[in-house]
């Protein structure tokens, strides 16, 4: 019987650690672009930005996936919170005008499961594909006693790249400009400590109890933009972009806005997708609630100049115009029509 070193006995299984990242290189290799000039093992990574940029500037960006990593959990589905993970980042890069480049991810567990570890990075590095972004590195750490059992938490770092002429700029909107709405796959990774309580998941058990549509529902990863959104970008059909994360609609599309203008949204412009109904009827929530808090079927709002929406909606099959900026109103936004709450 091999008997194990003081770290493993600590709770740290370096060989567990090692396996993992076996288990895992493939999947994350298959992210990489000619830009990247390293490899998984190195004690940095190192990502080249060619020359084909004039006044290239570096846009960053750091997130989570937040609570929803305890439904994951309760699941025992890790394939596709990874994709939570890259969209909460590349999304916010995208949103200021930058091409997502490369990103790096942190995984914090209680004890190293090889097969877990390697689903959960696997399911980054399909979304990062997805995304054109290369995964260049990362960290995982082993840590027993801070994490409950089987518990472990994710985030990333990413980084784009934007001439800078390229940067949307909020100073650029102006009065009439068209705001066009991208649908989100549902509740994406925000407002989970409320969904949670609405629904009563307070344990895994609870979770389970659920109605199997429900269950897939809550767990339906964030949806990608970059592939959609980029050649609005590339082609200056958009002035500024807002990713509807935590704070909603209210707080998120004025970071878009100069302060001297506001934004009109005309209810019933875009389906609101049944599962933000279920969560207001669970919780008997109040608009104000349900606007702070969830993007209620808005993932990406773009500022869009009257000129170039018909070019903006061929590009984005799936969008909607739901409103205006006007010029300054009570409130930073402003509902128009009967709302659904």
């Amino acid at each position: 019987m091999t008997k194990k070193n003081a770290y493993q006995s600590a709770g740290v299984d370096i060989k567990a650690g090692e396996q993992a990242v076996e288990l895992m290189q493939d999947a994350v290799a298959s992210t990489y672009t000619p830009n990247v000039l390293s490899h998984l093992g190195g004690f940095g990574a190192t990502y080249a930005l060619g020359t084909d940029l004039k006044d290239p500037v570096l846009v960053s960006g750091a997130d989570g996936v937040g609570t929803k990593l305890l439904l994951a959990i309760a699941a025992d589905k890790h394939d596709t919170i990874g994709q939570d993970l890259v969209g909460m980042v590349t999304n916010d890069i995208l949103s200021q005008g930058a091409k997502p480049a490369f990103m790096l991810d942190y995984l914090a567990v209680d004890k190293m499961r090889p097969a877990v570890v390697a689903e959960i990075v696997t399911g980054i590095a399909a979304a990062a594909k997805a995304s054109g972004v290369a995964l260049i590195g990362g960290e995982s750490a082993e840590l027993p006693g801070l994490y409950a059992k089987k518990h472990y938490d994710l985030a990333a770092f990413a980084v784009g790249v934007a001439e800078r002429d390229q940067l949307l700029n909020p100073d650029n909107v102006k009065e009439g400009d068209v705001l066009i709405g991208i649908p989100s796959s549902g509740i994406h990774s925000n407002g989970y400590s409320l969904v949670r309580q609405v629904f009563g998941i307070q344990s895994p058990e609870a979770f389970a109890d659920l109605d199997p549509d429900l269950q897939k529902n809550l767990l339906t990863p964030t949806k990608l933009y970059a592939h959609s959104v980029w050649p609005l970008i590339e082609k200056h059909l958009v002035t500024t972009i807002a990713h509807i994360t935590g704070g909603g609609l209210i707080e998120n599309l004025p970071r878009a806005l100069p302060s001297h203008l506001s934004a009109e949204i005309s209810w019933g412009t875009w389906p609101i997708l049944p599962i933000f109904n279920a969560l207001q009827a669970a919780g008997n929530l109040s608009l104000e609630d349900m606007l702070l808090t969830f993007n209620n079927g808005l993932g990406m709002i773009l500022v869009v100049p009257e000129k170039n929406v018909t070019a903006a909606l061929k590009q984005v099959d799936d969008a909607h115009v739901i409103g205006k900026v006007t010029s300054k109103q009570s409130e930073p936004v402003i509902f128009k029509g009967e709302a659904p709450w």
